[in-house]
């Protein structure tokens, strides 16, 4: 700084160079937490719509198992409506974390194994409701992580 003939200070033109800088790397940085920010926001979005999506069509699937089991209803139990829900909770599950994906291969095979004895025999209904029951204790865990 250095006085001028007015008696006031001025500031050498360094010390604009340097606040100039200064400036540029504060918005940069603010700029590049907003944008991570909120793509970290809507993943945790897509995987909260994909996670809700998911338990509604757990509960639709099991809903199925216990018409064709319990019920001996075969509208309701059909086989065919189940293939739908457990393909489409397998699609879905690529939208939320590992786990629940990994627990919804399970599931996937678990049906595949088990629908054609689910009406007739009690521990094929089980072992699919189990696999429900697995993945959707790993999609409440992973809504219960989301920040």
């Amino acid at each position: 700084m250095s006085e001028s003939k007015y008696g006031q200070f001025v500031l050498a033109p360094r010390s604009y160079f340097f606040t100039a800088i200064a400036s540029v790397v504060f918005a940069f940085i603010g700029f590049s937490y907003n944008a991570w920010r909120m793509e970290v926001s809507e993943d945790n979005n897509n995987t909260r719509i994909a996670s809700f999506q998911i338990l509604q069509e757990l509960a639709d699937l099991e809903l199925i198992v216990f018409a064709a089991h319990y019920d001996s209803n075969e509208v309701e139990g059909s086989p065919r409506k189940g293939w739908v829900k457990v393909n489409l909770i397998h699609d879905l599950s690529y939208l939320a974390v590992d786990k629940v994906r990994l627990k919804a291969q399970k599931l996937q095979k678990n049906w595949q194994t088990n629908w054609p004895n689910m009406v007739e025999h009690e521990s094929a209904a089980q072992s699919i409701t189990h696999a429900i029951d697995n993945v959707r204790i790993e999609v409440v865990s992973e809504l219960k992580r989301l920040d």
